[in-house]
């Protein structure tokens, strides 16, 4: 029986994935497996992950013919995953030794659906230690009892997939998997589904994932029209939160993120190609038009006035009829 599934998507990778190799293979143990998939890296990543597959203990590879995404690439290790509990890794990041051993301690000492860890950011040499946005710790509850306030940072808003260890059942129920395709943003409906419908999580004050910022290859770092999977991403948000039971009480949480979302790329649109900051700018303004326009405005009136006039102004504009579909 395997006990642990660890699912690590490979990109191009080359110059972080023997660090994250070494510190799965400080982690192996003989009831634990380590799912690479490689989406069809152009650099010497392909190379690393098969001498990794002969090497690694527990060691799966799979590969790619065309490149898919984060969110596909995912998907493949947890069709795969063989795992009572299943946990994500980035092919860039890193682990503490032993950390895994921690973790599915911890998820079976609270017996609950998923955890939620907190974790080390790096950036360059800088380390800073980032914690889930939920003060109880160890503390099993309904996850959907932590969506909320609207206008504070909760659970939802920490997306993280890898800062977590999930029972098989979630899969089982269809939680776990992500929206193919999607190239950025991709743990937003995901975690949110992860709230409304799982029925106990707790966070613990865990450390062992160190998560590199500031990669060049990353998505975060790029403006190209990549990133603009984000509105597609927040209209899945908002579609199935308004079909929650509970809709009146998350919506407003919902759009006021979304909302909050756009103002931030649109603060910084220089970073983006000049062809693909125009985009942005009309998907935005088509995607403030398909919200519910009376949580819309409520969330408008609840932000500072920098964000809400940038967000007046750009529901002011304009849309074709082609992009507000």
């Amino acid at each position: 029986m395997v006990k642990l599934s660890v699912i690590v998507p490979f990109y191009n990778v080359q110059q972080y994935a023997p660090d994250t190799l070494k510190s799965l293979r400080a982690n192996a143990r003989d009831d634990f497996e380590f799912i690479l998939v490689d989406d069809c890296s152009k650099d010497e990543t392909p190379e690393i992950l098969e001498r990794a597959a002969r090497e690694l203990p527990g060691a799966v590879h799979l590969r790619h013919e065309t490149n898919g995404g984060l969110a596909t690439a995912r998907n493949t290790g947890l069709d795969a995953a063989r795992g009572e509990y299943l946990t994500f890794l980035d092919g860039d990041d890193w682990l503490a030794p032993g950390y895994y051993a921690q973790l599915v301690a911890a998820i079976e000492q609270l017996g609950c659906d998923f955890i939620r860890t907190d974790h080390v950011q790096c950036t360059a040499r800088a380390r800073s230690v980032h914690r889930v946005p939920h003060g109880r710790r160890g503390v099993v509850m309904p996850p959907r009892d932590v969506i909320l306030p609207a206008d504070r940072s909760t659970s939802v808003d920490y997306a993280y997939a890898w800062a977590g260890i999930y029972h098989r059942r979630l899969a089982d129920q269809g939680l776990l998997h992500f929206t193919d395709g999607l190239r950025t943003a991709e743990d937003r409906p995901w975690i949110w589904r992860l709230h409304r419908e799982a029925e106990t999580f707790a966070a613990v004050g865990l450390l062992g994932v160190f998560y590199r910022r500031g990669v060049a290859s990353s998505l975060t770092q790029i403006g190209d029209v990549r990133q603009l999977d984000f509105i597609r991403a927040f209209d899945q948000v908002i579609r199935e939160t308004a079909a929650d039971r509970d809709a009146d009480k998350l919506l407003p949480k919902a759009v006021r993120t979304y909302c909050a979302i756009i103002s931030h790329h649109l603060g910084s649109i220089e970073r983006f190609e000049p062809q693909v900051a125009r985009k942005l700018k009309s998907l935005s303004a088509a995607a403030l038009k398909r919200m519910p326009q009376g949580v819309l405005d409520e969330a408008l009136d609840s932000m500072d006035i920098q964000r809400a006039t940038r967000l007046r102004r750009l529901r002011r504009r304009p849309v074709s009829a082609e992009v507000a579909a």
